[in-house]
C-alpha cells in the first residue's frame, strides 16, 4: 500500500478503481429495480458503498493489480481483475452472511456488482492501451509511413503488433505464399495475396518500403523476395535472424536495411546438441585463436553448452581483450582464462594443458591472409602454420586430450599460394600423429566467412563510403562463402562426429561471384554502378580465381549430417612429419623463392608462383633429402 501511494501512476489507478467500484455498485442496485431504485434500499445502497469501496479497494492492492501498467494492459491484467473481482464479491457475500444487520442486500445486485466491475476496470484499461496506440478513431490512417510486410507467420504476426505502436511505419497489407493466409486480417492488417503479388499492391497503395519477415523461411525464398522487391526499386528492409530472435537478444520490431549478408545468408544449421552437451558439458575446452573471427564465434557458441572451464589462448593481446569484456558480459558459470601465448611456445602451451587438462582443442590460430604470406613472409607462414600445430597437437597428444580438431580452409586444396599450402601439410601433420588410441585428430575444411577480418565485404563496404572505385582483383573471380556462426557451429558438429584423421568438407553451397557482390553491395547502398565504378587491378601474388573444397585426386563420403562429408586425402605417418619439421626449422636464411620450389616437394598439388626465380639457388628437395638439410 505504501508504494502504491508514493507513485503518482499507481494512486490515480487506485483512485480510478475505487470511483469506478463505486459506480458499479450504483450501476448493480439500477439494473436491479429498472432504474427506479426504492427508497429504503437506496438509503441501505448508499449507506454501505463505502465499505464495499474499501474492502475491493484492498484487495485490488492484494492482488497486484497496480504491478503493470495501462498501456501495456494484457490478457494477464484481465485475468487478475477476474481474481480480485471474483474473490472480493465472495469475500463480500460472506461477510454480509456471518454479520447480522438489519440492511437486506439483493443477491442479483451480489452477481451484477462483480461483472459491472469486471466491465469498467477491464474495459477502461484497453480502452487507454488502444487510445496510447492510436487504434481508436482511425488515428492509424493520418501517421507513419506505409509499408507491406512479406510474410504473415509469427514473425511477421510479432512485427504488425509492435508496429501497431509506432509513428514512423503503418502497415497497410501482409503478402504471404501461404494460400490458407489469403483473405484474413492480423491485428487489422488484410493479406492481399502471395509475395509475387507485390509489385501491383505496392503500385495500387503506393507504398515505397517493404519488410521481409521470414526468418525462419528457407534462405533461398527469402532471397527471392528480398531480389523481387529489388527488382521493383523498394526499399527493402528486414528482421532480425531467427537465432538472435530466439536467444531473446533483439525484437522482431528491430528492422533494419537488408544488407549483402542477407542475399548470400544460409539456411541454419541442425546440430546435434545432445551429443554435444556430452562432449563439452562439465569439460575443460580450449580454443587457440580465440580472438580472431572463427575463434571467438567459437567461444561464444561453446560457452552455450556449459564447459566447466574454457581457455581461450590467442598472440593477440588487444583480440584476447575484446573476447574478455564480452564473454564477462554475460556473466557466466563457465570459468574463464586468458592466454597471450604463442602456439609454437612448447614449453607455454605444456603448462597450460597440465594445469587445465582440456579434453577438447579446437585450433584456430594461424596466418591466414594470402597476398602477406606470399612474399616476405613465407617462413613465419609455414613456422607458425605447420610447426606451431605440431607443437600443439603434439602437447594434447602427450597430455591425453581426447580430441583436437585443426580448422583449415579451402585454400589447401591445390594450393597456389603458401598459405594454402602450409595449412595442406598442417593437415598432413595431425593425420600423421593419429594413432590407433589417444588423441582423435579431426580436420575441418572450409571457404570464406561473411564478415571475417580480411573478407571483402568489410574493404568494399569501406570503399563505398569513399564514394569508390570497388576494387576487384578480376572479373571471373569467385568464392565460396558462408556465415561465421554456421562455420563454427559446423565445426563443432565435425569435431563431436570425427573419429580421428579425417578430413570433414563443409557444404559451401554455390560460389559467388565477386564482380556479382560488389555490383549487390553497391545497390544496397544506395547507388548505381555508374555512381561507384568497379576497378579490375589483377590478381594478387598466390591468389586463384576459384576456390576449390577438394583436390583433384580425393574422394568424398556422406556422413549423417547433410552439410558435412569426408574427404579421403592423402595421409602421412609420423616420420614424414619429423622429416618436415626439420625442413622448415633448416630453411632460415634461405631465399624465399627457393623454398617455395622446396615446397612444392612436400605439397605435390602446389604450383608455386615464384618471382625472380634467377636470384635463387633453384634445387628440389625431396622429403628424404630433406632430413639432411
Amino acid at each position: 500500500m505504501k508504494r502504491t501511494i508514493s507513485n503518482p501512476r499507481t494512486f490515480f489507478a487506485l483512485f480510478h478503481d475505487v470511483i469506478v467500484a463505486a459506480i458499479a455498485w450504483v450501476g448493480a442496485y439500477l439494473l436491479r429495480f429498472n432504474f427506479s431504485i426504492p427508497p429504503n434500499f437506496e438509503a441501505e445502497m448508499f449507506a454501505i458503498v463505502g465499505w464495499v469501496v474499501l474492502l475491493q479497494g484492498l484487495v485490488f492492492v492484494c492482488f497486484g493489480l497496480y504491478r503493470g501498467v495501462w498501456r501495456f494492459a494484457s490478457v494477464s491484467d484481465l485475468k487478475r481483475i477476474f481474481l480480485a473481482v471474483g474473490f472480493s464479491a465472495m469475500l463480500l457475500s460472506a461477510l454480509f452472511f456471518m454479520i447480522k444487520t438489519n440492511v437486506v442486500i439483493p443477491r442479483s445486485v451480489l452477481v451484477l456488482d462483480p461483472l459491472l466491475l469486471i466491465l469498467f476496470m477491464g474495459g477502461s484499461r484497453f480502452a487507454y492501451r488502444a487510445w496510447k496506440e492510436h487504434l481508436l478513431y482511425g488515428l492509424t490512417l493520418k501517421q507513419g509511413e506505409p509499408v507491406i510486410v512479406l510474410g504473415a507467420g509469427e514473425a511477421a504476426i510479432a512485427l504488425v503488433k509492435d508496429l501497431a505502436r509506432s509513428t514512423q511505419w503503418r502497415v497497410v497489407a501482409l503478402l504471404d505464399d501461404d494460400t490458407r493466409m489469403l483473405g484474413r486480417e492480423i491485428f487489422g492488417v488484410k493479406v492481399k495475396g502471395n509475395i509475387q503479388a507485390l509489385a501491383s499492391v505496392s503500385e495500387h497503395l503506393d507504398v515505397k518500403y517493404v519488410i521481409v519477415a521470414m526468418p525462419s523461411a528457407h534462405h533461398q525464398t527469402r532471397r527471392l523476395a528480398i531480389e523481387l522487391a529489388n527488382s521493383l526499386e523498394l526499399e527493402v528492409m528486414t528482421v532480425p535472424a531467427i537465432d538472435d530472435l530466439m536467444s531473446g537478444k533483439v525484437s522482431v520490431s528491430q528492422i533494419r536495411k537488408v544488407d549483402v549478408e542477407d542475399l548470400l545468408g544460409r539456411d541454419a544449421v541442425k546440430l546435434d546438441s545432445s551429443g554435444l552437451q556430452m562432449l563439452i558439458d562439465h569439460q575443460a575446452v580450449l580454443v587457440s585463436g580465440a580472438g580472431g573471427s572463427i575463434g571467438s564465434e567459437l567461444c561464444r557458441q561453446i560457452v552455450k553448452y556449459r564447459p566447466d572451464t574454457l581457455i581461450c589462448l590467442d598472440i593477440s593481446e588487444f583480440s584476447l581483450y575484446q573476447l574478455e569484456q564480452e564473454l564477462t558480459a554475460l556473466k557466466l558459470e563457465t570459468k574463464l582464462v586468458y592466454f597471450t601465448c604463442d602456439v609454437k611456445n612448447k614449453v607455454r602451451i605444456n603448462h597450460i594443458l597440465t594445469q587445465y587438462q582440456p579434453s577438447v582443442v579446437f585450433h584456430a590460430a594461424a596466418y591466414k591472409h594470402v597476398p602477406m604470406m606470399e612474399n616476405g613472409n613465407v617462413w613465419e607462414a609455414l613456422s607458425n602454420n605447420v610447426i606451431g600445430t605440431h607443437t600443439l597437437a603434439q602437447a594434447c597428444k602427450s597430455h591425453g586430450v581426447s580430441k583436437f580438431v585443426l580448422i583449415s580452409t579451402d585454400k589447401a586444396v591445390n594450393p597456389t599460394n603458401v598459405m594454402g599450402a602450409s595449412k595442406r601439410l598442417a593437415e598432413m601433420v595431425c593425420q600423421g600423429l593419429q594413432s590407433d588410441t589417444g588423441t582423435r585428430f579431426v580436420i575441418v575444411r572450409f571457404g570464406n566467412v561473411l564478415g571475417s577480418s580480411g573478407s571483402v565485404i568489410p574493404k568494399f563496404r569501406e570503399q563505398i563510403a569513399k564514394g569508390g572505385p570497388v576494387t576487384i582483383t578480376h572479373p571471373e573471380i569467385t568464392r565460396y562463402f558462408m556465415s561465421i556462426p554456421e562455420a563454427a557451429q559446423l565445426v563443432m558438429q565435425a569435431g563431436l562426429m570425427g573419429k580421428g584423421g579425417e578430413i570433414f568438407v563443409l557444404d559451401m553451397g554455390e560460389p559467388v561471384k565477386i564482380a556479382d557482390l560488389a555490383a549487390d553491395m553497391i545497390r544496397l547502398s544506395g547507388f548505381n554502378t555508374d555512381e561507384i565504378k568497379i576497378e579490375y587491378v589483377g590478381l594478387r601474388p598466390g591468389e586463384k580465381l576459384y576456390e576449390e573444397l577438394l583436390a583433384d585426386d580425393e574422394h568424398t563420403m556422406p556422413t549423417p549430417h547433410e552439410k558435412l562429408r569426408i574427404a579421403q586425402a592423402r595421409t602421412a605417418d609420423v616420420s614424414w612429419v619429423n622429416s618436415l619439421l626439420l625442413w622448415i626449422e633448416g630453411l632460415h636464411g634461405t631465399h624465399e623463392a627457393q623454398m617455395k620450389l622446396e615446397l612444392s616437394s612436400w605439397v605435390e598439388e602446389y604450383s608455386p608462383q615464384i618471382v625472380n626465380v634467377a636470384d635463387a639457388h633453384v634445387t628440389h628437395l625431396s622429403p628424404q633429402q630433406a632430413t639432411l638439410h
